[in-house]
Formats: structure tokens, sequence, C-alpha cells
């Protein structure tokens, strides 16, 4: 039985993960695409069309949060996302000095 390095489960569970991910967003994103071409187009074609880029949205929206986890790797942080920092203190607490 072979034993597997812990980077290489590592970046095995990010695939994974980024698959799943992937996936569901896909999914999801077509699923909204499809019931807006119901709402407010008659025509099949932008029917079809809306569906697609639903689609489209949400396989750019997996490729972001996937590329973010696998740039992750390569520096000291962690590999879950990280809300981005308010420039609203720090511009406050300059004007206060």
């Amino acid at each position: 039985m072979e034993k597997k390095s812990s980077t290489e489960a590592d970046v095995n569970a990010k695939w994974d993960a980024c698959l799943d991910l992937t996936a569901r967003r896909v999914v999801y994103s077509s699923l909204g695409g499809a019931f807006a071409g119901l709402l407010f187009f008659r025509s099949p074609v932008t029917r079809w069309a809306s569906i697609a880029f639903g689609a489209g949205i949400g396989i750019g929206s997996a490729y972001t949060d996937c590329s973010r986890v696998f740039d992750a790797s390569s520096s000291s942080t962690s590999a879950t996302l990280l809300a981005p920092k308010s420039t609203e203190t720090s511009v406050s607490q300059a004007a206060e000095e």
C-alpha cells in the first residue's frame, strides 16, 4: 500500500473542492439563467442565451475562487478566502491624527 505525501493529499483535496464548487456554481447559475429566461424572454434563442450566460457566470466565479485557493498555497496565508480589508478605517484613523 502506497502512502501519499501531505502536499499531494492537500492538492487532491483542493482539486476536489474546486470541482465541487465549479459544478455547483454552473448548475445554480444555469438554473438562474433559465428562470430569468422564462420570466423575461419569449424567444427560445434568447432563453438559451440566458442559460449560457448564467453558466458562464458560474464558470468564471468558480475559476476566480479556485485560482485564489491555489495561489494561496504558494504564500504563507491559509487557503480560505478572506474578506477584503476595508480602507475606510485606515482613512478615518489617518484623518484623526
